[in-house]
């Protein structure tokens, strides 16, 4: 065959596809596409696990469907001020699952072979965003004076830029009404050196003399504990604090020979399990 010839048929072929190519080639491409009924031992390719299944499955659970629980001692610590010194702690802990738990939470100061002033509260948490959760239960205070409890509403969560924030709203007995602030923050110097700096504040809607607390603000505490985490699960830690009473409070203290401000040294633990 001429070589001009069969070069014409390859152009041929190539701008009409290969079946062309095919016939100009002269049974060049022998054989017929594959087609017709299966063998009959054909294996289904339907059926590769050949009648074998699973069996019966359990139904699939999801992470918030399982609880959980931790508790977490945040403060454990002798505080020890020009005057005097006293332990002091502060605890929470919870239980249940990502949408819904119980909380518990207990902050306060044992002086002189006594409780000198404790808070506690029993709290059901629901998360309502991401990083927050509303709450609301009950607290109690008790120590020196006449205990007093109240219904407890607030929001507990992580603010932009990493600001843990606590904000809880009371309504006590004989028409009392209480505020409370906390806002901490943790800087990393390495991954097991911590700075925590600390502001909580208290306020009060009428005096109550009996417990030494005057209407309005209250007290302001601000402090910084640097820790050192052995694990994560446990790191001592010392640092400074910083008291001040406001207003009737301040009175009130005064006549109790207490002061007005205060500066404390710290040392203390921080676990949680």
């Amino acid at each position: 065959m001429d070589s001009r010839f069969v070069s014409l048929l390859m152009l041929v072929a190539l701008a009409h596809g290969p079946l062309v190519m095919a016939a100009g080639m002269g049974g060049m491409a022998g054989g017929r596409m594959q087609g017709g009924s299966p063998p009959a031992d054909a294996r289904d390719p339907h059926a590769y696990a050949e009648g074998q299944d699973f069996g019966e499955l359990p139904r699939l659970r999801l992470a918030d469907e399982k609880a959980f629980g931790s508790l977490r001692v945040e403060e454990m610590e002798w505080v020890r001020t020009r005057e005097n010194g006293a332990a002091a702690f502060d605890i929470q802990g919870w239980f249940g699952r990502d949408y819904d738990r119980a909380l518990f939470k207990s902050e306060g100061e044992h002086d002189g072979g006594r409780l000198q002033d404790a808070r506690s509260e029993l709290l059901w948490g629901h998360a309502v965003a991401a990083f927050w959760d509303a709450q609301l239960g009950w607290r109690h205070d008790s120590g020196i004076g006449p205990g007093r409890d109240w219904l407890a509403f607030g929001i507990q969560g992580l603010a932009p830029y990493w600001f843990e924030v606590e904000l809880t709203g009371y309504l006590g007995e004989s028409g009392r009404s209480a505020a409370r602030l906390d806002i901490s923050y943790e800087l990393l110097f390495t991954q097991r050196l911590v700075l925590t700096p600390r502001l909580e504040a208290n306020l009060y809607g009428k005096d109550d003399p009996a417990r030494g607390l005057g209407s309005g603000l209250s007290d302001l505490t601000a402090g910084l504990r640097l820790r050192y985490e052995i694990r994560r699960e446990f790191a001592p830690y010392l640092g400074v604090e910083w008291s001040s009473r406001f207003g009737d409070t301040a009175d009130l203290a005064r006549l109790e020979g207490g002061d007005r401000r205060e500066t404390a040294l710290v040392a203390g633990l921080r676990f949680w399990f």
